[in-house]
């Protein structure tokens, strides 16, 4: 009987959100038709961005879908894209209030998470101009350096065994280990002076976990009437992440606040900066607030930075013809009695136009905003609080902005003057205008440091003569579905590498 009036309930309130939905939002893009009480989300498959693309391909550039109670609008258009992002900038520049935010973001504080306003104005401010600028990039090249050095010395070990080699987990540890070094000056992975195993364990599994459930979709987000019942457990989970994840980061706080009142001398980190804010305006710079900083740092950085480094390699794997030019042209400007600096990656145009390449292939995405106020796109009326998903995967496909758009092609992207940043809506990894992602100089630096040097020392084949499997998996930042391995062998002169 409770399971009857539960449904019934559920059914009375779906029925009245359709006849107000009608009545409110009848000039809402075309979309499919939706089920009862559910919406669309029987129509969404993992991954989600090649799902959307399917659904665009049946109802065009622009169309709507009801997740649960939650009206959604999908552009997949570099015009539209425009429209978002210029004219409509601003009332898209939110994100949806979702419980991943309010658990796992520091009750929506995150600069990723956060709710458009003077809060969010100014952690953005802080990031961009404090912590990511290029000054501030160019200030940590050691720390690249002494964690490529480490990946190095790793890969030598292995190539002298010819030993197949994850170089998801290679790549993994290695971008994790740079920018938890920028944060806070920890080594948690790496040959070399790793500060404690058991800590490194227990953090890398809670940024872990964080991936997965930032992947997951909570029904309770878009049906509301459900959210207390919590069916899959989602919240609960939240809940004992946020605990076991605020531990680490209060604990590496008070680590950097004791170093600072002993008198130590102290690496500069992201954290002692943030702490040096505190002083000045301890009331706004709070715990919890430097924390939800460096938490974006982690979760944001690493795997988009890391997936786009796999994905560039097993491209490259793939087309033995573009890494032998990769490897040419980096013996061209290096030579092979040295190993690659930073300051070699600007005559590397080559070696760029294949990571704009990946990127426009395999685009971590789609962005994902909320209307703050109602407005128009495409003469279409969008009203207040619709969830705008912008797919980038479908608009880098674009056949009529990029000719044979599934071929992977880097020299498409030689002397063209594209620009990845978000100026130019054909090609937009990054997102555009206001949330734009703030970290995209650090994310595109590491790249080319990294993949310059795996190209550079080694020699790379597959494991079996068979292509590499290049299927998408799920999650929001389109990982691969299997995990990248690949044998590599020595390709310069022995004592061209880090000591092992």
């Amino acid at each position: 009987m409770d399971l009857m009036l539960l449904l019934a309930i559920l059914l009375s309130l779906s029925s009245l959100y359709v006849i107000r939905s009608k009545a409110s939002n009848a000039n809402l893009p075309p979309g499919p038709r939706a089920l009862p009480f559910i919406g669309h989300f029987h129509l969404l498959k993992s991954p989600l961005a090649r799902s959307l693309s399917h659904l665009s391909s049946k109802y065009g550039p622009i169309f709507s879908l009801r997740l649960g109670m939650k009206p959604v609008v999908v552009v997949s258009s570099p015009s539209l894209a425009q429209e978002c992002f210029t004219k409509n900038d601003l009332p898209f520049a939110s994100r949806p209030r979702l419980a991943v935010g309010k658990y796992l973001g520091y009750d929506y504080n995150t600069v990723v998470m956060g709710p458009y306003g003077a809060h969010w104005r100014t952690v953005r401010k802080i990031q961009t101009l404090e912590l990511l600028s290029l000054k501030k990039v160019e200030m940590f090249a050691e720390v690249r350096y002494e964690e490529v050095s480490s990946l190095l010395r790793n890969l030598v070990e292995s190539s002298d065994r010819e030993a197949v080699v994850n170089m998801k987990d290679k790549i993994n540890e290695t971008i994790f280990s740079v920018i938890v070094k920028m944060v806070a000056n920890k080594s948690y992975y790496g040959c070399d002076g790793v500060d404690n195993r058991e800590d490194a364990k227990e953090f890398r599994e809670a940024i872990d976990e964080t991936f997965m459930l930032m992947g997951q979709l909570n029904l309770g987000d878009y049906i509301p009437s459900l959210g207390w019942l919590d069916l899959q457990g989602l919240i609960r989970l939240m809940k004992a992440l946020h605990r076991k994840r605020d531990r680490i980061l209060q604990g590496l706080v008070d680590e950097h606040r004791k170093l600072r009142s002993e008198g130590e001398i102290f690496m500069p980190d992201f954290v002692h900066m943030l702490l040096d804010m505190k002083e000045k305006d301890p009331e706004y710079f709070t715990d919890n607030l430097i924390k939800s900083v460096f938490v974006v740092m982690i979760t944001a950085g690493t795997e988009t930075t890391a997936g786009t480094l796999e994905w560039a390699l097993a491209l490259l794997l793939n087309h033995p013809e573009a890494l032998h030019r990769a490897q040419t042209e980096l013996d061209h400007h290096i030579g092979r009695e040295r190993l690659v600096q930073e300051s070699d990656l600007s005559k590397l145009e080559y070696l760029r136009a294949i990571i704009n390449e990946t990127l426009r292939l395999y685009p971590p995405g789609p962005t994902i905003h909320e209307s703050t106020e109602k407005c128009t796109l495409a003469g279409y009326t969008v009203p207040k609080g619709t969830m705008l998903l912008v797919n980038s995967y479908c608009i880098h496909r674009d056949p009529d902005s990029w000719p044979e758009p599934l071929s992977f092609k880097p020299e498409r992207f030689m002397g063209s003057g594209i620009d990845i940043k978000g100026h130019d809506f054909r090609m937009i990894p990054f997102g555009s205008g206001r949330r734009s992602c703030p970290g995209m100089g650090l994310a595109l630096r590491s790249v080319e440091y990294v993949l310059a040097s795996l190209l550079h020392g080694f020699e790379w084949r597959r494991e079996s003569p068979e292509l590499i499997d290049m299927t998408e998996g799920g999650g929001l930042s389109l990982p691969r579905m299997v995990p990248l391995r690949a044998i590599v062998t020595r390709r310069l002169s022995p004592h061209v590498y880090p000591i092992v």
